[in-house]
C-alpha cells in the first residue's frame, strides 16, 4: 500500500507546502463560493454528488453529479451533470443515496409570521430563510419535495409553511444491508413531533414506522433493519430540574426497559450517548464521561444494566467521539477504529487494512488531516477528504488501493505555502485552568522577530469549539496575511476538551469566560506573539457576546473590539431561552454574569458591530440596541448586511465581501492595530 502510494507524493504534495513568499489574501479568496463542498459518494461506488460554484456565475452554487462507475484514472474527473440554483433557493448540501437517488439541501430567505414556528418574532413578521430537501437522481433534472407527503391535504397553508421553516427532512438510517429503502426522519404536521418513516427508493413507496411523543423520543436505529434499539425520555424532577433517562429494547419482551445507568441529570450534563448495538456481545457501544473528565467508549450490558470495568477506547488528553463499525455485508457490526476529538477529528483505526490505507495516504499527504469518508465493500473506491491549518479541504478518490484521483479543492485559488503557521498551544488562566487555544501566525514570522499586532478570535457557541484545521470562516489565515497573529481561545464552557472546562464556563459569561480571553492576550504579549497594546478581540455569535463585554470592561489588555452578529443583552436572552422548560434548565439557567447592556456607560475602546438582517438565532435588536446606546460617544460603527442569516451557509458571497472588508477598514483606519 505504501509503496503504491509513494510515486504521487512528488506531485500532490505541490497542495500541502512547499515555499513561497507571503501573499495577503484577497476578500474574494474567502468571499466568493467555494469550488466544491458537500461531497458524498454512493455505497456502490457509482456517483459522486457535490455542491459547487456555478460555472456561470461564482457567486452561486450548483448541484454537482459524476459517474465514477468506471473511472480512467489519467484523465481529470468532470461531471456529467450540473444544476444550477434556481435564483431563489440555493444549494447548501447534498448527500448520496441508493438506487440511483440523491438528496438535496437547498434555502431561501423568507420574511413572514411565523405563529411560534422555528427561530424568530412569535408577533408580526419575522426576517428568516426557509429550507428543504428535495429527492432526485444522478441526471439532477427532476426534484420531489420530501416533504411532499407531509404538506398533504387537509392541512393549512400554516401548517405547511411550519414544517418548511422549523425542520428539514432528513436520514436517519441508510439501512447500508437493504437495496432500497431508508429511514427518513420529518417533522409531523399533525402533532410537529418528529417521525420516522421507511422510504422505498426504487419504487417509492412509504411506510410509517416510529413517531415521537411528548418528552420521548427515539435516540438510536438499528442498521440493520431499521427497528428502534433506544429511546430517551426528558423526565420532571420538580423546582424546574430534568434529567434524560434511557431505555433499551428487550427482545424478550418488546418493550423498553429503563437504565438507570445512564440516566443524566440535566444540572451534571455527563455525556451519555448510547452509538449502536454491539450484535456480538448483545451489548452497546456508550461514549459517556460519567468516569472520568475525558468521555470514553464503553460497552453497556442492558440485562445487568452495567458498563464493563474497562473502556473499550479512551485518550489521555482528548475526548472519544465514537467508534467506527463496518457497515457492509462483509464487515457488518466489526469494530474498525474510535473517533477522538483531537486539534482535529482523529480515528484511531484498529482494523489493519484501514489503518494501512491511513497510513499510506498520509505518507502521500504529509502532515495534513487524511480523513476517510465512504468506500465500497470490496474497497476498490474510496472517497476521502484532506485539509490542515493552512490548506482549506480537498477531495479525493483512491482506486483499487493503488491510485488516488483528484475530485476538487474547496478553493483551489488558495496557495497553502504563501499562508502562516497554525497550532495548538496551551496557557493557564489566572486561577490556573489550563486553557487550550489555536495560534495562526502571520507568514514567515519566527520566534524572536519583533512582535507583530495581534487578535484573539472566540469562537461562538459557547458549546462549540475550534478546530486546528483548515477553519472554515477563513478569518484566522485572512487576517494572519494582514501581520496579524491570531489566537482562538478555547475558554472554558468550550465543549470538546472534557468535562471540567465545560462546566466550568456555568454562569460566567462576562467574567471567568471573559478572564479567559483577557489572559490569552496577556499570553501572546508575554511570550512575543503581540505587541502591547497591539491587541484586538473579534469574535461572532457567543464570540461576538465576548466582544461586546470586552468592550465595556475597563482595564483590559484590548485596543479596540469587533461584535459580529453577537449577544448583548444577557437577560433578555436567557429570557427567550427560557420559553422552553427543558431549554432553561439545560442550557438557558447557566446564561449568567456581566450583560454588556447593562454597562454600555463604560464603553473603553472603539468598536465595530456588524450583523445581519434574517439573523434569527441571535436576532438583530442585540447590536441595534447596543449601538443606540454607545453611538453618542462616537466610538460605534454599525454594519447590518442586507439578507444575511446566522449560520454561514446562509451569507451570500456579497455578505462575506462586505464584513470582510469592514473588518479590515475598521482594524486598520478606527483601530489603528
Amino acid at each position: 500500500m505504501r509503496r503504491s502510494l509513494l510515486g504521487l507524493a512528488s506531485a500532490t504534495l505541490l497542495l500541502a507546502g512547499g515555499s513561497a513568499e507571503a501573499q495577503k489574501l484577497e476578500r474574494d479568496a474567502i468571499a466568493r463560493v467555494q469550488a466544491i463542498t458537500s461531497v458524498s459518494m454512493s455505497p456502490d461506488g457509482e456517483t459522486l454528488i457535490a455542491v459547487v460554484a456555478d460555472p456561470r456565475n461564482q457567486d452561486e452554487r450548483a448541484l454537482a453529479t459524476w459517474n465514477i462507475k468506471s473511472i480512467d484514472p489519467s484523465k481529470p474527473l468532470a461531471p456529467a451533470s450540473i444544476t444550477p440554483s434556481d435564483g431563489r433557493m440555493s444549494f447548501i448540501g447534498a448527500q448520496a443515496l441508493k438506487q440511483g437517488k440523491v438528496v438535496a439541501i437547498a434555502t431561501q430567505p423568507w420574511t413572514g409570521a411565523l405563529n411560534g414556528c422555528g427561530e424568530g418574532k412569535d408577533i408580526g413578521a419575522t426576517k428568516t430563510y426557509i429550507r428543504k430537501a428535495f429527492l432526485t437522481d444522478a441526471t439532477i433534472r427532476k426534484f420531489d419535495d420530501m416533504l411532499a407527503g407531509a404538506a398533504s391535504t387537509g392541512n393549512s397553508e400554516a401548517t405547511k409553511r411550519c414544517i418548511e421553516i422549523g425542520t428539514t427532512p432528513s436520514i436517519s438510517q441508510m439501512l447500508p444491508l437493504d437495496p432500497e429503502n431508508v429511514v427518513v426522519q420529518r417533522l409531523d404536521p399533525t402533532t410537529l413531533e418528529a417521525r420516522y418513516l421507511k422510504i422505498n427508493l426504487k419504487t417509492g413507496k412509504t411506510e410509517n414506522l416510529y413517531h415521537d411523543t411528548g418528552d420521548e423520543h427515539i435516540a438510536l436505529l438499528d442498521p440493520r433493519d431499521g427497528h428502534a434499539r433506544t429511546k430517551v425520555k426528558t423526565n420532571p424532577l420538580g423546582n424546574l430540574e430534568y434529567e434524560n433517562q434511557t431505555f433499551i429494547l428487550n427482545p424478550a419482551t418488546g418493550g423498553f426497559d429503563l437504565q438507570p445507568a445512564l440516566t443524566v441529570d440535566f444540572k451534571d450534563r455527563r455525556q451519555m450517548e448510547v452509538q449502536a448495538f454491539d450484535e456480538a456481545t448483545g451489548k452497546y457501544f456508550v461514549v459517556t464521561d460519567k468516569f472520568s473528565d475525558k468521555a470514553a467508549v464503553y460497552l453497556y450490558d442492558p440485562k445487568t444494566q452495567k458498563f464493563d470495568s474497562d473502556a473499550l477506547f479512551r485518550h489521555a488528553d482528548f475526548d472519544a467521539t465514537g467508534v467506527v463499525l463496518g457497515r457492509h455485508a462483509s464487515d457488518f457490526g466489526k469494530i474498525l477504529g474510535f473517533a477522538y476529538a483531537g486539534g482535529d477529528t482523529k480515528v484511531y483505526w484498529t482494523d489493519p487494512g484501514m489503518r494501512s490505507i491511513q497510513e499510506g495516504l498520509e505518507g502521500v499527504f504529509k502532515g495534513l488531516n487524511v480523513q476517510l469518508r465512504t468506500w465500497t465493500d470490496d474497497h476498490s473506491k474510496l472517497l476521502f477528504e484532506v485539509d490542515g491549518p493552512r490548506n482549506p479541504p480537498a477531495y479525493y478518490l483512491l482506486l483499487n488501493k493503488t491510485k488516488v484521483v483528484s475530485v476538487g479543492s474547496a478553493r483551489p485559488w488558495i496557495k497553502p505555502e504563501t499562508l502562516g503557521e497554525r497550532s495548538l498551544v496551551y496557557y493557564s488562566a489566572r486561577d490556573g485552568l489550563k486553557i487550550p487555544a489555536f495560534l495562526t501566525l502571520p507568514a514567515g514570522w519566527k520566534k524572536g522577530d519583533a512582535a507583530p499586532p495581534a487578535i484573539v478570535l472566540p469562537h461562538g457557541g459557547p458549546w462549540a469549539r475550534d478546530e486546528l484545521g483548515w477553519d472554515d470562516s477563513g478569518w484566522p489565515q485572512f487576517l494572519a496575511t494582514r501581520g496579524y497573529a491570531v489566537l482562538q481561545p478555547q475558554y472554558r464552557g468550550s465543549e470538546g476538551w472534557g468535562h471540567d472546562l465545560w462546566l466550568a464556563g456555568d454562569f460566567q459569561w462576562g467574567l471567568k469566560m471573559q478572564d479567559d480571553n483577557d489572559d490569552g492576550a496577556n499570553w501572546l504579549i508575554a511570550n512575543g506573539y503581540a505587541a502591547k497594546p497591539r491587541v484586538a478581540i473579534f469574535g461572532y455569535s457567543y464570540g461576538g457576546f465576548a466582544a461586546f463585554a470586552a468592550s465595556v470592561r475597563p482595564g483590559g489588555p484590548f485596543k479596540c473590539a469587533i461584535a459580529g452578529a453577537g449577544v448583548s443583552n444577557l437577560q433578555r436572552t436567557a429570557n427567550n431561552w427560557g420559553e422552553n422548560r427543558e431549554q432553561r434548565s439545560f442550557q438557558g439557567r447557566t446564561v449568567k454574569g456581566m450583560d454588556p447592556i447593562q454597562n454600555t456607560d463604560k464603553l473603553a475602546m472603539p468598536i465595530m458591530i456588524f450583523h445581519g438582517d434574517h439573523d434569527v438565532r441571535v436576532p438583530l435588536y442585540n447590536s441595534t440596541d447596543f449601538y443606540n446606546a454607545v453611538k453618542s460617544t462616537n466610538k460605534a460603527k454599525l454594519v447590518i448586511l442586507k439578507d444575511m442569516g446566522h449560520q454561514m451557509d446562509k451569507w451570500t458571497a456579497q455578505n462575506e465581501r462586505d464584513s470582510l472588508g469592514a473588518i479590515e477598514d475598521f482594524l486598520a483606519n478606527d483601530c489603528k492595530l
